[in-house]
């Protein structure tokens, strides 16, 4: 069997898991460690549920999204006890029993009804550090509700910011998927097709859904490109469809994927010119992240870089340096170069100053910069420049006394288009950098 093989890449990351779950209940002074997968939440004055989330803690041991009223049980030294909830039921779908090359890594006891988890969780509850939602509390009284002690939340979230190999294929795949899905919905786009008919040939060609996708597709025609968040998804086409941005990723086994990329009709015009400097720019960002680098040096380079493309196109009249120093890159570049990846598509730790807690803070000027830790091998972050033409921000640009930094009429002729977005995902490691994203492209090409 290839050294490469699940099983055995699935092994040696549980070995990890226990690891580090062995040295936070040592920080906590805990003596088991508890994790609820979650449960369902029910809409105010309904009995219909929002889509279920399943606690990342849980499905960091075992590769489970879709088993809400299950639990993990870890006492060191002892193997795994994963207690599956498996309801009779004729309302819904009956998780099958679990199986897999994981299976036999846990000691598995199979329930029928939530509250008979119980029995199966360590007697002294106060022993126990429990890590989930306090809607995961069971027992009389609340007897095991989470406590989420910050000594093994610290260390878990700090190191949980290394993927292990496993975790690294896990996120390959999901790019894979995503990839996929992302030629669909350029083709869709290429077609005519409006932004909810996009979507659609995306949900369609990844085989996932909003239970599944790891975030909610932004898929964005002509000036909605300006709206970072754009989700609203318009179910006919406009008149005239002049480009196209896309931010949507996809899941396998638990792991993200977060990718966007822009498109222009006019392949041969200045807006297409513009994405052509962007992925140009973004590829030199992409190949920072590597050990020892800070990454809020990578996002103050992204804020050069970007300023520089604009002089270059006549949007600016300014240094890159001088649109830094005033904050005019801001109002065309406002969000952070990226984040961590993983088990959530924002990964936690992101100012993680030590496993012990503290935090590192973001450079003076830059609020919305997710992580700002030195990189080290094994970290998974996304790096997604971006430029936009959205009105409030350049109306703060007139206010603050820098007009002049703009060209305006070339604004004027760009706000049509929205703005500019490309994202990948890369894995620091001991030498150079490994782009999962380009890799995908690249394959499926």
């Amino acid at each position: 069997m290839p050294a490469t093989s699940p099983s055995i890449l699935y092994r040696q990351h549980l070995d990890i898991v226990q690891q580090r779950a062995t040295a936070a209940l040592e920080r906590g002074g805990f003596d088991h460690l508890l994790v609820p997968s979650g449960t369902l939440h029910y809409q105010a004055f309904d009995d219909r549920d929002y889509p279920y989330a399943v606690n990342p803690h849980f499905k960091a041991w075992a590769p489970l999204t879709r088993n809400p009223g299950s639990w993990l049980v870890f006492t060191p030294g002892h193997k795994p006890k994963l207690v599956y909830l498996q309801p009779h039921d004729y309302w819904h779908v009956v998780p099958e029993a679990p199986d897999g090359h994981w299976v036999e890594h846990f000691d598995i006891k199979i329930i029928r009804d939530a509250n008979d988890a119980q029995q199966h969780l360590p007697k002294n509850s106060t022993r126990c550090a429990i890590l989930g939602e306090p809607q995961s509390s069971l027992g009389k009284y609340g007897a095991y509700k989470p406590n989420n002690p910050a000594p093994v939340l610290d260390y878990l979230h700090y190191h949980r910011s290394f993927k292990t190999p496993y975790e690294v294929e896990m996120m390959r795949e999901a790019n894979r998927t995503g990839v996929h899905a992302h030629r669909a919905a350029e083709r869709a786009f290429r077609a005519g097709a409006s932004e909810f008919g996009i979507h659609l040939a995306y949900c369609q060609a990844a085989r996932q859904d909003a239970n599944d996708l790891p975030y909610s597709n932004i898929v964005a025609l002509n000036e909605h490109g300006a709206i970072l968040h754009y989700t609203e998804r318009d179910r006919l086409p406009p008149k005239d469809i002049r480009s196209f941005l896309i931010d949507a990723g996809a899941s396998h086994a638990g792991y993200a994927s977060d990718i966007t990329r822009s498109y222009a009709t006019d392949t041969g015009g200045e807006f297409q010119a513009l994405i052509d400097a962007v992925d140009a720019a973004q590829r030199k960002m992409c190949d920072q992240v590597r050990a020892g680098t800070d990454y809020k040096r990578i996002h103050i380079d992204a804020h050069l870089a970007l300023a520089g493309i604009l002089r270059d196109a006549g949007v600016l009249k300014v240094s890159p340096e001088t649109a830094l120093e005033t904050g005019v890159s801001s109002a065309f570049f406002p969000h952070g170069i990226g984040h961590g990846i993983g088990l959530q598509v924002h990964d936690v730790a992101g100012f993680a100053a030590s496993d012990s807690g503290g935090s590192i803070d973001k450079p003076a000027g830059h609020p919305y910069l997710r992580l700002t830790r030195m990189l080290e091998p094994g970290m998974a972050v996304t790096i997604e420049p971006g430029i936009y033409f959205i009105d409030m921000l350049l109306d703060e640009v007139k206010k603050n006394g820098h007009a002049d930094a703009v060209n305006w009429d070339k604004v004027e002729a760009l706000k049509p288009y929205g703005g500019i977005r490309i994202e990948d995902d890369v894995v620091c490691t001991d030498g150079e950098p490994e782009n999962l994203t380009r890799e995908a492209f690249a394959a499926a090409a």
